[in-house]
């Protein structure tokens, strides 16, 4: 119903004039359940090494930071199952400067929270709470007034309803009401039984895209690279940018707010795409 509300609102309203302040971690930690962030981490810390490479070990690539190995948050060693997601990884660290901004490396976040597990949810948990967003999924609720968002609504969101509905073979729809659409049970079980064909990791990956874009159908139009990070962005801020046209622009804030979520998007995106790599990687990154 709130979603509903929010939508009344922002069809009737100029938006608030005051920016909203930067989040704490900038967004770069995956949410659980009711809201709760898994990870906090601090906003930022000298960084205390000259160096990173990877390794090869008994459970998977590991990083290494001059002669330490990274752990997590639990202190279990940091390993993850890819090459490549381990070079990706040694990248974030690598281009951390005087100071390491935990809050711009979503990438180690991810990991972190796969390893670790701080909410304890197995895979049928995970797959239930990223299939649960088509009940209020943003590009299935529309408005009826004003005129001009609702026509920019079904040119812009039906091309991807339709598509998911191709790709899938499901009925999902759209609707004015406040209750929302719909959407069947079969709808549901097929989305069920599409996500179970990903590992638990790239599960995580998936539920953190689809928490930035509050979207079921736009994550896995965008992990099906049937759109770009990009796209799903706007598509997701469809209503956001109208009132942005429509009573101008709050100088910087809303900049900001897009660049971290293109931010957060594209990396739980690669995150998915890297979990999901079978090849390895030939090249070891920050050699000499």
């Amino acid at each position: 119903m709130w979603r509903g509300c929010r939508r009344l609102w922002l069809a009737h309203s100029p938006p608030a004039r005051l920016p909203r302040p930067p989040p704490a971690a900038a967004g770069s930690c995956p949410v659980g359940p009711c809201g709760r962030r898994a990870y906090a981490p601090p906003a930022e810390r000298k960084r205390f090494y000259q160096n990173v490479s990877i390794s090869q070990g008994e459970g998977g690539f590991e990083i290494n930071l001059d002669h330490r190995k990274l752990k997590t948050p639990q202190a279990k060693l940091f390993t993850v199952p890819s090459e490549a997601l381990a070079i990706a990884v040694a990248t974030e660290w690598d281009s951390q400067k005087d100071t390491i901004k935990f809050y711009t490396m979503h990438l180690t976040t991810l990991c972190n929270t796969a390893l670790d597990n701080p909410t304890q949810r197995n895979k049928t948990q995970l797959i239930r709470a990223a299939v649960k967003f088509l009940e209020t999924d943003t590009v299935c609720y529309r408005v009826e007034e004003p005129p001009a968002l609702a026509e920019l609504q079904k040119n812009e969101w039906d091309p991807v309803v339709s598509w998911a509905e191709k790709r899938y073979n499901v009925t999902i729809g759209s609707s004015t009401s406040i209750l929302g659409p719909n959407i069947p049970a079969s709808t549901k079980e097929t989305f069920v039984s599409h996500l179970a064909s990903y590992n638990m990791w790239a599960l995580q990956g998936i539920e953190f895209v689809i928490t930035q874009l509050k979207s079921l159908i736009l994550s896995m139009s965008l992990i099906d690279r049937h759109i770009t990070v990009e796209k799903a962005v706007l598509l997701s801020r469809l209503e956001e940018e109208y009132q942005i046209r429509r009573w101008g622009n709050v100088e910087w804030a809303h900049d900001y707010d897009l660049c971290e979520l293109r931010a957060r998007t594209a990396a739980g995106t690669l995150f998915v795409h890297l979990c999901s790599e079978s090849s390895t990687v030939k090249h070891k990154l920050l050699q000499d």
